[in-house]
């Protein structure tokens, strides 16, 4: 894909994006479409798409040990195998060394890392909902941390571009909590889903059992190549149809095609440049990951689309006379605020009948219960503030009967050819406040193989959320019992931030640089040529999965740079 430049061949370019995830993939497209030269950094290896999915066709009688990584694995992963799935064989090669790649507990945060072309893009879960003015008033108008720059209005119509690029299939449902989008037909829910979606319709006003919105393609429309979704359930190995939206399969292959984008992997960028006559980044600083060689290149416009983190900490490390504590922290925001979803709380339970229904495939996606709580009325609470959705589904397990110990010859064998009984489960997914002293800081005396400081976490879960997490679990409960389901059991394992892979917020949108580090078009409030469009801009986290906000935010500041530039205000 693309040209490489490892020397000073080409050291200048109109841009420069930094990340080739979610963020990076979109405004590399969005850039290179609008003309501009533009070189897209990424620190990890090269992956082509289709080509290196490796495990993309694997069987599960394929993977050594059961998929189970091995002792001297999993010494190598201890940090992200917190999820309990992302280190299986299927998966574990989008997932970094962590002895490698090192970082500093003083609370424990579950950092999730995929350092490769496409980043998380490969391995995200895919639920795609768009924010309300409920979510971008909310610090406002209950006087948490700073007030979102901008409204729904303003995003509205970068949600449309984005999902009608990337596709989205789901319902129209009209509710102000969760507004409609250009979606693809919805994918089917089985007969427990359906049947649990009618006895909540029944039995409680403003809760709606619908299927997730997801980034899958559905139906008979076209989208560059890609092909629906093929029903295999096998996402995270990276999905050779282009079933699912990655950069990798779509927005990168984009920008390629215009002949405007210069891809280098194996660039781990470390440094913005800054001029301080004429108030502007001129570039930035690399280190070639596998040779250590040190280069700069220059761009009139850079775009961060590394991480929460991973952009922030750039920020941190770009020192001037002008910027002593990072570039852009004149407000002392950066690294603060980290916010994700809290998850892992909810309800599980077995239901009778339907036992002449199965399904066919192994569908990608479940149900999805949009927030019902804090929305006025009789659905305000004043244990917590904001409010959680739930994401789950039914299934039949075929194993129930088939422990090693309790089954031998033909009475195992006619046991795991018929379906065991549905079971139905739901979880939920929190908001968490934007709290200043949630942060990390660098370690400028643990330093990375690169030289580079590691990150340090001191952040954790709080009184809301965990006032949050009862409701969460109660009304969990409380629906599956009024949906005919037996034996329901709760559960309630919060771990820490981290887990719910959503980090965000550590270099915060405002509309006071005296307490923000971007403006309302996603600029360094005092470096208006750097752009920042990843998690890190969050001013506040909903309770929704965040990367179809991301890519609304990313499309429209390119939108926004490339009108800047050429109006020679940056």
């Amino acid at each position: 894909m693309s040209k490489f430049y490892y020397n000073d061949e080409q050291a200048s370019y109109d841009a420069i994006v930094v990340g080739t995830g979610i963020s990076g993939g979109w405004a590399a497209k969005e850039l290179c479409e609008k003309g501009l030269k533009t070189l897209v950094l990424e620190r990890g290896r090269m992956v082509k798409h289709i080509q290196d999915y490796e495990t993309a066709n694997l069987d599960a009688w394929d993977f050594p040990n059961g998929g189970e990584p091995t002792t001297k694995q999993k010494a190598q992963q201890l940090k992200q195998a917190r999820t309990g799935y992302t280190t299986k064989a299927a998966s574990r090669m989008w997932f970094v060394n962590d002895l490698e790649h090192p970082y500093n507990e003083i609370k424990r945060f579950d950092w999730m890392r995929g350092y490769h072309l496409g980043g998380r893009s490969l391995q995200w879960g895919r639920h795609s909902y768009r924010w309300s003015n409920i979510d971008f008033e909310a610090n406002k108008r209950e006087g948490v941390a700073v007030d979102w720059p901008v409204r729904y209005k303003d995003i509205a119509p970068w949600y449309d571009k984005v999902e009608s690029y990337i596709g989205v299939s789901g319902e129209l449902l009209e509710l102000p909590q969760l507004p409609d989008g250009q979606f693809l037909p919805m994918m089917e829910l089985n007969c427990v889903e359906q049947h649990v979606r009618e006895k909540v319709a029944e039995n409680f006003d403003g809760r709606v059992v619908t299927a997730g919105r997801v980034a899958h393609i559905t139906g008979d429309k076209t989208f560059d190549g890609r092909t629906k979704c093929q029903f295999r359930n096998r996402c995270i190995r990276g999905c050779p149809f282009g079933g699912y939206f990655s950069s990798l399969s779509s927005t990168l292959p984009a920008a390629e095609r215009t002949g405007n984008m210069t891809l280098r992997p194996d660039s781990i960028v470390h440094e913005i440049l800054y001029d301080p006559d004429t108030k502007r980044a001129t570039g930035v600083k690399v280190i070639d990951r596998t040779t250590k060689e040190s280069y700069e290149f220059k761009a009139k416009v850079i775009f961060l689309c590394a991480s929460a983190m991973a952009s922030t900490s750039i920020l941190m490390q770009s020192k001037s006379d002008r910027f002593p504590n990072g570039l852009g922290n004149d407000s002392d925001q950066l690294g603060r605020n980290i916010m994700d979803h809290h998850l892992r709380v909810g309800a599980q339970g077995k239901f009778d009948g339907f036992d002449d229904k199965y399904y066919k495939g192994r569908k990608p996606n479940g149900i999805y219960i949009p927030r019902f709580r804090n929305l006025g009325g009789d659905s305000n609470r004043k244990e917590y503030k904001r409010g959680f959705g739930y994401q789950g589904g039914a299934s039949r397990g075929n194993w129930d009967d088939s422990i090693a110990e309790l089954g031998y010859g033909k009475d195992m064998k006619d046991a795991i050819l018929k379906p065991g009984g549905w079971t139905f489960g739901m979880g939920g997914f929190g908001e968490v406040l934007p709290y200043e002293d949630n942060r990390f800081t660098l370690d400028y005396d643990k330093k990375d193989q690169w030289g580079l400081p590691t990150l340090t976490f001191d952040a954790e879960l709080q009184e809301n959320e965990y006032e949050m997490r009862k409701d969460m679990k109660a009304s969990a409960v409380e629906m599956l019992e009024k949906a005919g389901l037996r034996d329901v059991e709760p559960f309630d394992s919060p771990g820490a931030l981290g887990l719910g892979i959503h980090e965000m917020g550590t270099a915060r949108m405002g509309r006071n640089p005296k307490t923000s580090v971007l403006n309302g078009h996603n600029q360094v409030h005092a470096v208006p040529n750097v752009y920042v469009t990843d998690g890190s801009f969050m001013t506040s986290a909903s309770c929704v999965n965040p990367s179809l906000t991301y890519m609304a935010f990313t499309a429209r500041a390119a939108d926004h740079a490339a009108k800047e530039l050429k109006k020679g205000n940056i």
